[in-house]
C-alpha cells in the first residue's frame, strides 16, 4: 500500500500518540510505503521552526519522536512533474495532490479541510488518519 501524508499528519505523528502516530509506525515497519516530495519535506521543516510549535513543544514538554531526517529515511522522496491548480482556497495544498499522483499512491492522509472536501482525486482516496486506520 502506498500513501502520501500531509504536513499536519507528520506533525501530529511526530509528537503525539494517536492515529497519525500509528500510521508512521506502520511506515517505519515497512507495512506501508510513504511517498513525499521535497516541497512537503520543506514545509514540514518550516512548520517545526514556527514559534507557535516551538512554544507548544516547550510548554507541554513534548519530545520530538521523529525528526526530519527520520521522516526522510522512511520515505520515498519524489519530484512531481505535473503541477495542479485544484485547491483554490489553499494553493499550497496542491503539492500533496502532485506528490500523490506522481507516486501513484492509493491514499492521501490529511487533516486539512480543503483536501478532505475533495474526498478523492484521480482515483486516490483522501482520508483522515482515523478513517485510514479503520481500514487497515
Amino acid at each position: 500500500m502506498k500513501i502520501t501524508i500531509d504536513t499536519n499528519v507528520l506533525i501530529s505523528g511526530s509528537f503525539w500518540a494517536g492515529a497519525s502516530d500509528k500510521i508512521l509506525e506502520k511506515i517505519e515497519n515497512k507495512e506501508i510505503e510513504l511517498f513525499l516530495s521535497k516541497d512537503i519535506i520543506e514545509e514540514f521543516s518550516e512548520v517545526l521552526d514556527y514559534e507557535e510549535i516551538k512554544n507548544k513543544i516547550r510548554d507541554k514538554g513534548l519530545e520530538l519522536r521523529r525528526t526530519i531526517e527520520k521522516i526522510i529515511s522512511i520515505s520515498t522522496i519524489i519530484e512531481p512533474l505535473e503541477k495542479f491548480d485544484i485547491v483554490e482556497e489553499d494553493p499550497d495544498d496542491n503539492k500533496i495532490l502532485e506528490c500523490a499522483v506522481e507516486g501513484k499512491v492509493n491514499y492521501i492522509i490529511s487533516q486539512d479541510k480543503h483536501l478532505l472536501k475533495l474526498k478523492e482525486f484521480q482515483d486516490i482516496k483522501i482520508l483522515t488518519p482515523e478513517e485510514f486506520c479503520s481500514i487497515l
